[in-house]
């Protein structure tokens, strides 16, 4: 575990750089913003082109794969769903609750950091873990919040869906690549250094990013907080090991980047999306902040466990 937690520190090293900036206002929030804007909007957009670019689709997509995920990550929704029914909470409140229970960092954190811990190998499934967070768990948390304020699903509820992941640019970067990809159009050098150059500021940017962006979250609820953090950095990735291993068996390597990408902090995305619905950020907050912080020791523990048979 020594060996991956060295390995694993540079990352969380860069975090805690982008906490310092801006916990000390030497890196103000309008700053942070601005960088975020950049690693989201161009720089993770060219990672993930070049990335999907030079993978095909079934390298990306395998079935048992998206069953054994789907079905790890649906589990832990549920439970944090029906805790939070259980503490009388309404249908927002729980949906996010339950979003902080199962959506990692894939964008940010699990991208950079696990592909070059696990190898290039490991793009592939980082990207169908990552569409599926995407396309399946933030689309129905938008189809849970708006149902339960407007009373009824309706089409406009799946246009609103449809319309956020077009403009979304995770998935239009992974779109416009495999479209590359599946047209086998070669992709010509000078362009491919373009996007390996911008895309390599995608690692240090996103983890600045992560850091800063932390200074100004509230630890406040601390006891939802914890329990949010412990469904995340433990819960989604027993179910998911459970489903790469037991329901859905894929091969060792596979399911070890499977497993190690379950088991990421909560999202950001998540407090973005409580901040627009004006739900429950606080409490999103206080989960990053806290499986963030525990993550530098609980990510390590889980990619030594899953690696070992690999001697990666």
């Amino acid at each position: 575990m020594l060996d991956i937690f060295l390995k694993t520190l540079p990352f969380f090293g860069l975090i805690g750089v982008g906490y310092g900036a801006a916990k000390s206002k030497f890196f103000p929030e309008e700053a942070t913003a601005y960088i975020t804007k950049f690693v989201f909007y161009f720089a993770l957009s060219a990672m993930l082109v070049r990335f999907s670019a030079n993978l095909s689709f079934s390298e990306i997509f395998d079935a048992r794969l998206a069953a054994a995920y789907l079905w790890g990550t649906a589990f832990a929704y549920a439970i944090a769903m029906m805790w939070a029914f259980w503490r009388g909470l309404d249908v927002p409140t729980a949906s996010i609750e339950a979003q902080c229970a199962a959506i990692g960092n894939t964008g940010f954190l699990g991208v950079p950091m696990l592909a070059l811990l696990l190898g290039q190998e490991a793009v592939g499934p980082i990207i169908l873990i990552l569409s599926i967070d995407l396309i399946v768990f933030s689309s129905m948390l938008t189809i849970l919040i708006t149902a339960s304020r407007e009373g009824t699903i309706t089409p406009r509820i799946f246009k609103t869906v449809l319309i956020g992941l077009a403009k979304n640019p995770m998935i239009a970067s992974i779109a416009v690549g495999l479209t590359v990809s599946g047209l086998g159009l070669p992709v010509p050098e000078t362009v491919n250094s373009f996007l390996t150059l911008l895309g390599n500021a995608a690692t240090p940017g996103a983890l600045f990013a992560i850091g800063a962006s932390l200074a100004s979250k509230s630890a406040e609820r601390l006891e939802i907080a914890a329990w949010l953090s412990f469904a995340k950095l433990i819960l989604h990735p027993g179910f998911v090991a459970l489903g790469v291993y037991v329901f859905f068996p894929v091969d060792a390597y596979r399911a070890a980047v499977m497993v190690s990408a379950a088991s990421l902090p909560v999202a950001g995305n998540v407090f973005i999306l409580a901040q627009h619905y004006g739900v429950a950020p606080q409490r999103v907050s206080a989960s990053i902040l806290i499986s963030t912080a525990a993550s530098i020791v609980t990510v390590s523990m889980i990619i030594a466990a899953v690696t070992a048979p690999l001697s990666l």
